[in-house]
């Protein structure tokens, strides 16, 4: 662990070094940590981290993010961006990855939306240094609606950490779309937060098929009465990579609302690991929030572990929740087999209906490209040997 805070002090910039010290005072997660477990921690090698010079072409029209920090403003009208450079180390709720987040970031961007946008507002992130933090908040006003696209890509032999704030005044409504297509030699840890205020409505939709080590973990707080959160993730899983899923939906307010729909494929060597948790507090009376996880194993050393939590307080609620893991089904194949599909045909066609209501929330900026890769990969790796 010497070699990673070496490492990060070159990474860091130098009025920070003390940050450093003190993220390293405090101790970064492990295993035993309930919200770490099964996570390949003991694999975070920095040596391995040395960035790389790949290049994309910028998405039309975006918010570009390079190494965490804005290089091109959207065109949108109404919607600005401010920045600082943080003074003291945020409090991370002892979260240890997520100070590295503040650490690393350039600047501290605060996205402000003041009223309905027309169009989506897409943010453009990629990375190509070794280490990479990224600090963002958006800030949406009462009444105002919006879809926001976010791609992550590049990052090959990259650490990446990156924090994000949505806080919706009330009655906004916001859909925000997150695909996350990384360098397979990458390290991603994110953390999403979610704050709600009356009668607002936050639609998450998350797709990971790069990375590593894929870590997306999106809280949300419900925290006052008519809020409602609607959360889909997606994964594929190939090679020898992690795709590492955590949610925690905090209602805090009568009448609150939370749905969650997790769906992964993992093959070859890959491994998935979704923990989810549903939280009721004392007051939050006729809350409703569901919450389920479907896994396909598409190898027979391919391994996904889903473990979802309730923790109530309250006794006038509903709450369900629900996990899955297995392969593809064989009389479906048999059927389709039986029609004349051929096998591998019919395994595709299996594997892509499985996604399909994930894909089918995604906005048309993305749509085409998460089908296309996850069809790709899919068609790529040795599946069901």
């Amino acid at each position: 662990m010497s070699t990673f805070w070496t490492s990060l002090r070159h990474a860091a910039p130098t009025d920070r070094h003390d940050w450093v010290d003190a993220v390293r005072d405090a101790g970064l997660p492990t295993t035993s940590d309930e919200v770490w477990r099964y996570a390949p921690l003991g694999e975070l090698d920095t040596t391995t981290f040395v960035g790389g010079d790949e290049t994309v072409t910028p998405m039309a029209n975006a918010l570009v993010v390079v190494n965490g920090e804005i290089v091109s403003n959207s065109t949108l009208a109404g919607v600005t961006v401010t920045s600082e450079r943080r003074g003291t180390l945020p409090d991370s709720d002892g979260d240890g990855f997520e100070s590295l987040a503040f650490l690393l970031a350039p600047q501290a961007y605060v996205i402000s939306i003041p009223a309905t946008l027309t169009e989506p507002l897409i943010i453009d992130q990629q990375f190509t240094s070794a280490f990479a933090g990224v600090d963002i908040t958006v800030k949406v006003a009462a009444g105002a609606s919006a879809t926001v696209v976010e791609r992550i890509r590049g990052g090959a032999d990259s650490f990446i950490s990156a924090t994000t704030r949505i806080e919706l005044a009330e009655r906004a409504q916001v859909v925000w779309s997150t695909y996350q297509s990384l360098a397979d030699s990458a390290w991603f840890i994110a953390r999403s937060r979610g704050i709600l205020a009356r009668d607002a409505h936050l639609t998450q939709n998350y797709a990971g098929v790069g990375a590593r080590y894929d870590r997306a973990r999106q809280d949300c707080e419900l925290r006052e009465t008519g809020a409602e959160n609607r959360l889909m993730t997606t994964y594929v899983g190939h090679g020898n990579q992690i795709h590492d899923l955590r949610t925690h939906q905090l209602h805090l307010a009568p009448r609150t609302t939370a749905t969650l729909v997790s769906k992964g494929a993992v093959g070859d060597s890959s491994r998935s690991i979704y923990t989810g948790l549903i939280e009721m507090e004392k007051g939050a009376r006729r809350a409703d929030a569901r919450q389920s996880n479907h896994n396909l194993l598409l190898s027979n050393v391919a391994h996904a572990d889903t473990v979802p939590n309730l923790d109530i307080r309250e006794n006038d609620v509903t709450c369900a929740h629900a996990s899955s893991v297995g392969p593809l089904d064989e009389m479906t194949r048999w059927y389709l087999e039986s029609r004349g599909v051929p096998r591998a045909v019919a395994e595709r066609l299996m594997v892509l209906g499985f996604f399909n209501e994930m894909l089918a929330a995604w906005p048309a900026q993305l749509a085409d490209t998460v089908a296309q890769d996850i069809a790709t990969i899919i068609d790529d790796m040795v599946v069901f040997a």
